[in-house]
This record gives C-alpha cells, structure tokens and sequence, in this order.
C-alpha cells in the first residue's frame, strides 16, 4: 500500500489517528486498490489529508486533476469541493486508462459525488488545452498532477495558463523514491523532475516549495 516516503508503519498509522477520518468511499478505494498490481500509484492516505485541507483553505470551487489512476486523489478532491461550494464545485479529472478510471467511477458513486467529476479520456495536453478554450483559462482554483513525468513540464505550462492569481498546482511524485538526489541517475523520469523543480524555484510568475509528503510533492502558486 502506498505511504509517505520514509515514513515508518508507527508514524503512518499515528496519522492516521490525528487526521481527519477517511470517507467510507475512501478508505474502500485505498484498501482495494492495495491489492492492485500498480498500487503504489496511488497517493497515501495522509497526503490525501493535506490535500484536502488545501482545497478547504483556499475555497477552492474549480479543479483539475491530472492522472486518476483508481480515483482516490480525485475523491479527496470532488469531497472538498463539495465541502466549500455544494453542487456548484467540479473537478475536470484527465487520464488516458478507461480501465483504472471505469474503477475509480465506482468509488465516486459511493461517495455520491460522481455529477462534480468532469472525467475526460483522452492525452492530458489535449484535454488541457481544451479547458482553457472552453473558457476556464484564469479561472482553475487547484490542480492536481500525477502522470507521465516527462509530460511534467507541459501539464505546468498549460496549468498555469488555467490557474487563477493565487490558484495553486501540486505535482506529486518529485523525490521519485530518492532518485533525484541521486547525480548517476540520468533517466527521463529522474531529469524531468529535476528539471521542473529547477525551473519552478526561478520562474518568476510563480513561488514554489517542495516539501517531503508522500514521495514529494511540489507546491505551485501563481503570482
């Protein structure tokens, strides 16, 4: 089952304790998902947490996810929406895998929030772009990424163009198990992360952070 990165199994389950409780839809989607051959895709339950808590404090109404997997990044999101905006809150989610998604559909229906996911299948740039000329470009609160890193630099283009003034993006995955610190490891998935995290930390219409929760997540917020 996927956890914070060098989290031991005592801390994990003391998260578990302080945070809020997992939604019934949740815990259901994590538990199964664990038994998954792709399981570590899935987010843990503790930044699942911080997420939400982001969403809340920013009042976000409108988001995006980038990468579905079994849903329950995206659950934790539509839950929060719902939270701060009722019915009127959506969350666009992108993936190209109608076979992990048509899953993560079930857990939405349990959860009854399924009418304020916006689920599009199809390449995640592509679907970006149509976003924005739909009319959402300045207009997205939060976007959540967690997909093909070398599309990494990509998603954080168009994301930005979707963001609002104050809108914030997280890209999960950025320590990669350790292997951006790591100066021998030279994969594409490896530099693309080092590259964008170098690129965030100068790019002036941005402030970013990275910070150590699940396998790293970078936070990103438009200025």
């Amino acid at each position: 089952m996927s956890s914070s990165f060098t989290l031991s199994a005592p801390i994990i389950d003391y998260l578990a304790e302080v945070n809020p409780a997992e939604h019934t839809a949740l815990k259901a989607c994590r538990t199964e998902t664990a038994s998954h051959p792709k399981a570590m895709m899935q987010i843990s339950a503790e930044q699942g947490a911080f997420m939400g808590f982001l969403i809340r404090q920013i009042d976000a109404r409108l988001a995006v996810e980038v990468g579905v997997f079994t849903g329950y990044s995206a659950l934790v999101s539509a839950l929060a929406l719902r939270q701060n905006a009722g019915p009127g809150g959506k969350l666009f989610a992108f993936d190209i895998s109608e076979e992990f998604t048509n899953l993560a559909q079930t857990y939405w229906r349990q959860a009854g929030v399924e009418s304020t996911i916006d689920l599009r299948i199809a390449p995640a740039g592509d679907s970006l772009t149509a976003l924005a000329n739909e009319g959402y470009a300045g207009k997205i609160d939060f976007m959540f990424v967690d997909a093909d890193k070398p599309g990494y630099r990509d998603y954080y283009e168009k994301g930005l163009v979707l963001l609002r003034t104050g809108g914030l993006m997280l890209f999960d995955n950025m320590l990669w198990s350790g292997a951006v610190a790591d100066p021998h490891d030279h994969s594409p998935d490896t530099v693309a992360l080092r590259d964008l995290a170098a690129f965030a930390k100068a790019d002036p219409r941005v402030r970013a952070a990275m910070v150590a929760i699940g396998d790293g997540l970078m936070l990103v917020t438009k200025v």
